[in-house]
Order: structure tokens, then C-alpha cells, then sequence
């Protein structure tokens, strides 16, 4: 069974910046893509980073686009997410999501094996 536990979150002013982790267990970590979801009080859940397999396809949604920096650590089972510049509308629980296969579209098109219990980001102005 596979298990994620995300960590990281906290309370930050904007501008400011916090790294998420995710670690992994029960499952073949580097086998699949790793990413990470958000959900804003009153708002669907919504894409934000996915990474594939190795490392070597990376994708974002374009509100965080140059700002979060996803990545993983495959002989730590851990997957993160830096992000820089924090905003306001960044406020939410991010959940971190293992896809179904190797690809990171999976994780763009919540095709999703396992979901963690998720951190929460709050950004204040």
C-alpha cells in the first residue's frame, strides 16, 4: 500500500519562499510520476507540478510557471517542491499525488494512484 506524507507547509508573507516534501513508501517510487495538486478554501483541486520518472520531463501549471521549482530524489523517495515568490492566491492544501505511469501527463490529467493527506500554505499580504 502505498503511502505519501507531504510536509512544509506553514504561514509566509508574500514574496517569501517554502519548499514542500513528499515522502514515499509501500510502492516502486522511481517507476512513477510524482507531482502535486492544490485545493483553495472554496476552490476545486487543481494541477500544479508533475514530474516524470527520472527527472527528465518537468511540467507546471502557468500560474506557477517560473516561480516553483518541482524535483525528486528517487534514492529518498521524496519528491519537492520549492516555491519562490509566494503570493496571496497561492493559499491552499497542497496534496501530493503519485500517477498512474511514468509520464507526468498522468498527474496533469488526475490519473492518480495515491494521494497524500496534504500540507497547508498560507500566504499573507
Amino acid at each position: 500500500q502505498v503511502q505519501l506524507v507531504e510536509s512544509g507547509g506553514g504561514l509566509v508573507q508574500a514574496g517569501a519562499s517554502l519548499r514542500l516534501s513528499c515522502a514515499a513508501s509501500g510502492h516502486t517510487f522511481s517507476s512513477y510520476a510524482m507531482g502535486w495538486h492544490r485545493q483553495a478554501p472554496g476552490r476545486e483541486r487543481e494541477f500544479v507540478a508533475a514530474i516524470g520518472w527520472n527527472n527528465g520531463l518537468t511540467t507546471y501549471a502557468n500560474s506557477v510557471k517560473g516561480r516553483f521549482t518541482i524535483s525528486r530524489d528517487n534514492a529518498k523517495n521524496t519528491v519537492y517542491l520549492q516555491m519562490n515568490d509566494l503570493k496571496p492566491e497561492d493559499t491552499a492544501v497542497y496534496y501530493c499525488a503519485e500517477g498512474t505511469n511514468a509520464s507526468p501527463t498522468s498527474i496533469v490529467q488526475n490519473s492518480i494512484y495515491a494521494w497524500g493527506q496534504g500540507t497547508l500554505v498560507t500566504v499573507s499580504s
